[in-house]
């Protein structure tokens, strides 16, 4: 039949807009449907999920390669146990292309090579990364660090330039201080503090260039600080710790003569008080994590441990299998001095937590396993332990904070302390009363 149309490839008696016929359908061998084989007597679903074309997929890619590497039959065994079929051989034909292309290449430069930029290194990255580390032939990438630091020189990136230099030089003083503290073990500041001052410091400037007309960090006056932090007084306490350390950097380094932040103030302490939960409300919770076949065993596992254990959730994202003592009923949670002895229903909890990572068939030692963890081997996101709690509308930090606001009304704070291995200045606002302004007598 022909079209009138153009044919393409001289030869062809067929244009790209007639139609070619479909193969004849036949049963496929393994689920007996008529459709189209793909191969082997398989239709395409069932090629897909055929565990028997991965070793002939192997053999055939080291008959290509002139020095094939002896861990390659290893890695395609790694990988068939935490992905699917399809997605093993795709990161084997991936593979091949990176070993032509790099020869005789060592495991650490492959894992570099099959990085890919941007927030996600690739499946193949992390699968090699694991491969290689449980076997001994690489070190483990850092992956969560050099996200952080792009992310940090996004913020400086988003700063007007001619503020740029200064945030940049700043931006490489504090990685720094970073790595000093690390090597020196006296409890370096974390990337997302990093990034957080950053984020302050940029929107300073932006602040600066758009309404008060600077042109550079050397013009700053007191006055420009105290029109910026009025933007947001809830977060004044933060935001003027910042600008303090960023302006005592500068007069160091000679970006400023003086410096604009010495004289502000931070305000009269309050204490704490943000929103704590009433008994009745503790105890709808309770019987919902406790007795509710609909909650999640993420989320009851993690209102409990918050409610009450006052986990935060830093603490309930590194919890670890290993972390378990099961004779004595007890978990070691972050930093703190003992394990924890946990109660029955936390207990429970923990055991529907443990059950739902078992059906997950994964190898990722967190407590907390996520069906996007469950072929890695990091621990779960903040932003999973924050939506986690969206069936009962509460975060976690409400929860840990009724339940620190009733131990330091109740216990000694030192004990406190002690207990959850917390900082005593940071037990302190927990501790203070609100007085309002109206009970004041005028003096």
């Amino acid at each position: 039949m022909d079209c009138g149309k153009v044919v393409r490839p001289r030869g062809r008696d067929r244009c790209s807009r007639c139609h070619r016929r479909a193969e004849p359908s036949r049963a496929c061998r393994s689920c007996e449907k008529l459709t189209v084989i793909v191969g082997h007597g398989l239709c395409d679903n069932c090629w897909q999920q055929d565990p028997a074309r991965l070793p002939g997929q192997v053999e055939r890619l080291a008959a290509r390669l002139d020095d094939p590497p002896a861990w390659l039959a290893g890695f395609a065994d790694h990988a068939a146990t935490r992905h699917s079929t399809g997605r093993t051989s795709l990161m084997i034909s991936r593979l091949g292309r990176l070993l032509a292309e790099n020869g005789n290449a060592s495991p650490q430069a492959l894992v570099d090579k099959a990085s890919k930029p941007g927030r996600s290194v690739g499946t193949l990255a992390r699968a090699l990364e694991d491969f290689f580390t449980d076997a001994g032939l690489a070190f483990p990438a850092d992956h969560a660090a050099r996200r952080e630091a792009a992310r940090r020189q996004h913020r400086v990136e988003e700063t007007p330039e001619t503020f740029r230099p200064a945030l940049q030089r700043y931006a490489a003083f504090l990685a720094t201080a970073q790595q000093r503290a690390q090597r020196a073990g006296t409890r370096p500041r974390s990337d997302r503090t990093l990034t957080g001052e950053l984020a302050v410091l940029r929107d300073l400037a932006r602040f600066l260039a758009a309404e008060q007309g600077k042109a550079g960090w050397a013009t700053v006056q007191a006055g420009d600080l105290e029109a910026f932090l009025a933007l947001r007084p809830a977060s004044r306490t933060r935001r003027l710790s910042i600008l303090r350390t960023f302006f005592r950097w500068a007069r160091a380094s000679r970006l400023v003569l003086a410096d604009p932040a010495a004289a502000l103030s931070a305000g009269r302490h309050r204490g704490y008080h943000p929103r704590t939960l009433a008994v009745a409300e503790q105890r709808r919770l309770f019987r919902r994590w406790t007795t509710d076949p609909a909650a999640h065993p993420h989320e009851a596992l993690t209102g409990l441990l918050a409610l009450l254990h006052a986990t935060p959730s830093r603490e309930l994202r590194n919890m670890k299998v290993a972390d378990i003592d099961t004779t004595a009923r007890t978990i070691r949670l972050g930093h703190r001095p003992h394990p924890v002895p946990l109660d029955p229903a936390t207990w429970q909890a923990l055991q529907r937590c443990l059950d739902h990572r078992e059906r997950l068939a994964t190898r990722n030692p967190h407590v907390i396993v996520t069906t996007h963890t469950r072929t890695r081997r990091t621990p779960a996101s903040d932003q999973y332990l924050v939506r986690v709690l969206d069936p009962v509308g509460i975060g976690s930090r409400t929860l840990r904070a009724t339940r620190l606001v009733d131990l330091v009304s109740t216990l000694d704070p030192k004990i406190v302390c002690e207990a959850l291995g917390m900082d005593p200045a940071g037990i302190l606002p927990y501790a203070a009363d609100q007085v309002q302004d109206t009970r004041l007598a005028d003096l």
